[in-house]
């Protein structure tokens, strides 16, 4: 089965905040920094003014680095491919691309690195700055919808159960125990 969906271009603003809670995931380990310099007037009496000055200017340092960082890839000509409409054909062996029907390119899924599942899209992770976002309104159908999950799973890229599959385990644990 190929999946065709409908043109879709990726709004910056929702690009740049894609980016930096990526970015907020992966380096999620920074944040013991700013709560250290807090911690510091426990043993230094009269800093606290002072730890708490340096840990505000240094969240807004590193979240202004970032949010930079993103908005100058939206500026950028090199970058712009990122934000044209594409239509997309998936199916198992690869992701085409079109901005037309001549012109497009292909992405095979060893290069998708996640995917994530939201209330409202799928989001294909390439690198910490390329996705592929594919609103749930793109699709035809909720076969569609169905037959895109199935594939993300099988290329194991979202490992999330099933409702369906969890709740029979849990009604066979039950079974097995009268």
């Amino acid at each position: 089965m190929v999946i065709k969906t409908k043109k879709y271009g990726l709004p910056k603003k929702q690009y740049i905040n894609m980016c930096l809670k990526s970015v907020l995931k992966e380096f999620w380990w920074v944040w013991f920094v700013p709560l250290a310099i807090m911690l510091l007037p426990i043993f230094i009496s009269g800093a606290f003014w002072w730890c708490f000055s340096i840990t505000i200017l240094l969240v807004v340092l590193y979240l202004g680095f970032w949010y930079i960082q993103f908005t100058a890839i939206t500026q950028l000509d090199q970058y712009k491919m990122l934000f044209e409409k594409f239509s997309y054909e998936i199916d198992s062996r690869q992701i085409l691309m079109k901005i037309n029907t001549k012109e497009g390119s292909q992405i095979t899924w060893d290069k998708i690195k996640k995917a994530e599942k939201t209330k409202d899209a799928f989001i294909l992770t390439i690198s910490r700055a390329q996705f592929i976002h594919l609103p749930f309104d793109l699709f035809k159908g909720e076969l569609e919808l169905k037959f895109m999950d199935t594939l993300l799973r099988r290329k194991g890229l979202i490992t999330t159960p099933i409702k369906g599959k969890e709740q029979a385990t849990e009604e066979n644990k039950v079974e097995g125990k009268k």
